[in-house]
């Protein structure tokens, strides 16, 4: 039987369900709960047609000038990933830190958002299935050169344009071989999922989906809808009186 919370908010309650696919954050998320620790914070980060965040401990009380986003219980949780866990509208998520800090894509001990997206049309879907298989054998390729990074540091001390280029399309043709058969675009229930419910695929396979909204997306939709002032978070606090 799926762990069920129900979200009481100043403008509503939302009732969510956690994946057991996901135990990390799972238990993480049953854990915090239980100490009461989401009880007083605000959604602190709302973005129109994107998605809404909560989970920062500093936002409790916090005076309508303060700077949130960067609180949380000290730890990180590592990626649970799955094909199968998508970013439709209403997805419960992680935030975490960027790539650059946080190659592992370890998520927050406690900050989350809801997404919402938009629903997308079938050649909206295709180019951006596109745009992902690209993206992926970019990332092969940048692999590929890191793994050189010598050689090419040293042939570019000795101003080794001929050796460059050779070596260019040498990692070029291991990357198509590397890629060649492999799915890297939008998959059959992505296409489906974000044509007709809608939702946030390009953050798929980049933040671990944990949990969805099963009761009160009216509310969602009414907290993305709110006018928000700086750093994106709302004019009118938005609270969350409790977790239950």
């Amino acid at each position: 039987m799926a762990t069920t919370f129900t979200i009481s908010t100043t403008l509503g309650d939302i009732k969510i369900k956690l994946y057991d696919e996901t135990p990390l954050h799972r238990d993480n998320f049953i854990k915090l709960v239980k100490e009461g620790y989401y009880n007083g914070t605000l959604f602190h980060r709302v973005i129109k047609n994107f998605m809404i965040q909560c989970g920062d401990p500093n936002s409790r009380n916090a005076a309508p000038n303060a700077s949130l986003g960067s609180g949380g219980p000290g730890y990180t949780i590592p990626a649970e990933f799955n094909s199968n866990l998508i970013h439709k509208r209403g997805a419960l998520a992680a935030a975490r830190l960027g790539d650059e800090v946080n190659p592992n894509r370890d998520s927050s001990g406690s900050q989350f958002y809801i997404a919402w997206g938009q629903v997308y049309q079938d050649n909206q879907l295709d180019s951006l299935s596109k745009q992902l298989k690209m993206q992926a054998e970019q990332q092969v390729f940048n692999g590929l050169v890191q793994e050189n990074r010598a050689k090419v540091m040293e042939m570019r001390r000795n101003k080794d344009q001929e050796g460059l280029m050779e070596l260019q399309n040498e990692l070029i043709a291991q990357t198509k071989a590397i890629t060649a058969g492999k799915e890297y675009g939008l998959t059959e229930l992505q296409k489906k999922t974000y044509s007709t419910i809608g939702g946030v695929p390009h953050l798929d396979g980049q933040y671990t989906v944990f949990g969805e909204v099963i009761e009160g997306i009216d509310i969602v939709e009414k907290i993305q809808n709110t006018e928000t002032g700086s750093a994106d978070r709302p004019k009118q606090d938005i609270v969350i009186t409790k977790i239950q």
